[in-house]
């Protein structure tokens, strides 16, 4: 009897955290609501299975604990009773995978207009890459990576000398316009996640991974890494800064190209870069085009 009275306390206790809990969900900033309303449906649907079955096995242990004079009735078998819980159960895994489907089939269908922006990780900071006035992004690759030349872009791709490089800095991305953001990583695991976002994805070594967003909020939010990176991984923070398309603009102007960069690049390093670029081949994992 005490453990079914402990089981129902645990069950009331939950769902007053629930209610009453001072963390919820960050405001969102971005066009992905169907992704809050999967995490809903799911909560939802665990949330009544956690109740229901915890309340199911307080009333069972209090209703058959045992007294004197009565006796278990062994039932080895109840095809009746596995039927139900087959079929309810199969209706509750249903439930939390069609939204998520729905939403999934979404986040990785990028809309034609949207503009391209790639951010590469390391241990432990954020940069960032923007296309210029061509709107194509410049090939890439490991191989290209240099002090002079820290994201590894191709000085033979002439669709790369008006990228616009941010290393370092925060990311600013235009209010309302669609966003495809292309991640490399330099060195291990990370994750691209912005919480207001609700978008978030791994970026893996070797291969280039995306997604996509429509920022629908002006503002400052942070950058995090999700995945486990390093002794630095709490400190491997950004800002994505959502602002006007006249600010952004504007701000976009104040950058500086891969092109620039490369006309105050020291004769010797750009010797060296030239001579990496004419030895190799690009890996095609690695390059954005």
């Amino acid at each position: 009897m005490p453990v079914a009275v402990a089981i129902a306390m645990l069950v009331v206790g939950s769902v007053a955290f629930h209610l009453f809990s001072p963390w919820w969900s960050t405001p969102i900033a971005s066009n992905w609501g169907s992704i809050d309303s999967a995490l809903d449906v799911t909560l939802w649907i665990c949330g009544a299975a956690f109740v229901g079955l915890n309340l199911f096995l307080a009333w069972a242990l209090a209703k058959y604990r045992h007294r004197p004079g009565h006796r278990a009735h062994y039932e080895p078998e109840n095809s009746t009773l596995e039927k139900r819980l087959t079929f309810w159960t199969a209706i509750g895994i249903a439930g939390m995978l069609a939204p998520g489907l729905v939403a999934w089939g979404k986040y990785v269908s990028v809309p034609k207009e949207a503009t391209v922006i790639e951010a590469v990780g390391q241990q432990w900071q954020w940069s960032f890459r923007y296309p210029g006035p061509d709107g194509v992004l410049g090939a890439a690759g490991v191989k290209y990576i240099t002090p002079d030349n820290a994201l590894g872009l191709d000085p033979l791709d002439p669709f790369g000398r008006d990228d616009i490089l941010v290393e370092s800095g925060d990311l600013h991305l235009p209010v309302g316009k669609p966003v495809k953001i292309v991640l490399r990583s330099k060195d291990v695991l990370h994750d691209f996640y912005v919480p207001e976002f609700r978008a978030k994805m791994d970026l893996v070594p070797g291969i280039v991974t995306y997604f996509w967003l429509t920022p629908t909020k002006t503002g400052t939010f942070d950058i995090l890494c999700a995945e486990l990176c390093g002794t630095g991984h709490h400190a491997m923070r950004g800002k994505v800064v959502v602002e006007t398309p006249q600010a952004f603009a504007q701000w976009q102007a104040q950058q500086s190209s891969f092109g620039q960069i490369l006309a105050e690049t020291p004769p010797a390093a750009m010797s060296i870069l030239l001579i990496k670029a004419n030895a190799c081949i690009v890996p095609a994992s690695w390059s954005i085009r």
